[in-house]
């Protein structure tokens, strides 16, 4: 019912900058949350930074300051300008929506398939 498409990531070395970006579409009646989780190899997923629909935002406390999430005028993209980059960023960052199919409906998450970021030298 509702797609995630995840774009960006790859690798950078420390200090460097990535963006990524991810586009809901489907049967959408209205986004309440729209965020990035990540998961690095022996950890569980955590919260990077979420923007609600009445635009607040939060972010875990390491990336304050360094990471920015900002939504489209459509309201149906999500970006997450990470910038500094620092090798305790590397995980896989998977897009995170949760999203009203109909007005009579409560609200699902919905999942991106996951990106790799990788901050290497």
């Amino acid at each position: 019912q509702v797609q995630l498409v995840e774009s960006g990531g790859g690798l950078a070395e420390p200090g460097g900058s990535l963006r990524l970006s991810c586009t809901a579409s489907g049967r959408i009646f209205s986004i309440n949350a729209m965020g990035w989780y990540r998961q690095a190899p022996g950890k569980e997923r955590e919260l990077v930074a979420r923007i609600l629909s009445g635009s607040s935002t939060n972010y875990e406390e390491s990336v304050k300051g360094r990471f920015t999430i900002s939504r489209d005028n459509a309201g149906n993209t999500v970006h997450l300008q990470m910038n500094s980059l620092k090798p305790d960023d590397t995980a896989v960052y998977y897009c995170n929506v949760i999203v009203r199919t109909a007005w009579n409906d409560p609200a699902y998450p919905y999942w991106g398939q996951g990106t790799q970021v990788t901050v290497s030298s």
